[in-house]
């Protein structure tokens, strides 16, 4: 499960680029409860949603000509131009070179070897998230690769992940579940997944997609599309896993939502 308490590996940030600031935070500010605090020129515009006052994301304006529209996904390193030096040793590339970003920490920007892009932030003034795994925040990461094995031993070099076989409920295959050096299964925060598994996946090339917790699969889903939004993949229903749906919002960034299956009690 993902904790604020970060380690080196841990997911501890995702941000959305968007084409358009205002009409992007009204919709999640009407779908999640979200607050927005604009940035101001020192950081480019670059501005945080917010949930009952804690950080769960930052926002900024990109036009199509910069990247395309969509939420991405950081990992915590002590060390950021280490890790560039890694993921280029490993077959990856660098995407922006590592930056100070003012006084809150360091960050940089690449893609694994499958072209999946992915940020590395180093924390200073700001550690990362203020909240996750409850509803309205990140509790889950996923990546669609065309070669898990190769995806496996990629981030096992760059980040230090370790992987485990998870057996699907009834039979059927497994799932690659993905966990920080060391950490044991308590720090399992995401999965990789073949990137023909899913279609509306498929389409989009090789990519992480980030799970925000919900109360309501099936109510948050409606909400998706009343307010503009996109449902890509059904609601489905997996035992000790919970409802999850596919959707993007208005502007075509893509994230899933589930409602988490209760803890069976000890």
């Amino acid at each position: 499960m993902l904790t604020t308490r970060f380690v080196d590996g841990a997911p501890n940030w995702m941000d959305l680029g968007t084409p358009d600031l205002e009409g992007a935070t009204a919709f999640y500010t009407a779908l999640l409860g979200w607050d927005y605090e604009a940035g101001g020129p020192e950081t480019g515009g670059y501005g945080m949603f917010m949930l009952n006052g804690k950080t769960v994301g930052g926002a900024m304006t990109v036009t199509e000509e910069q990247a395309k529209t969509s939420w991405s996904v950081y990992f915590q390193s002590s060390d950021v131009d280490a890790t560039a030096q890694a993921v280029e040793k490993a077959g990856g590339t660098v995407a922006f070179t590592p930056m100070d970003v003012l006084e809150y920490g360091r960050m940089g920007g690449f893609t694994d070897r499958a072209g999946a892009y992915f940020g590395i932030w180093q924390p200073k003034q700001n550690p990362g998230l203020g909240v996750v795994d409850e509803p309205g925040s990140l509790c889950w990461a996923e990546l669609y690769t065309p070669d898990v094995p190769a995806a496996a031993a990629f981030y096992d070099a760059v980040l230090g992940w370790e992987t485990v076989q998870m057996p699907y409920p009834g039979g059927g295959g497994a799932y690659t579940v993905i966990r920080t050096a060391g950490g044991g299964e308590e720090t399992s925060f995401g999965g990789l997944v073949p990137l023909d598994a899913v279609p509306v996946r498929a389409a989009a090339g090789p990519h992480w997609l980030p799970y925000i917790e919900v109360d309501d699969c099936d109510a948050t889903v409606a909400a998706v599309e009343r307010l503009g939004g996109k449902l890509t993949l059904e609601p489905l229903e997996m035992k000790g896993v919970g409802t999850f749906a596919n959707v993007a919002d208005p502007y075509g960034a893509a994230f899933a939502v589930i409602k988490s299956a209760e803890t069976p009690a000890a």
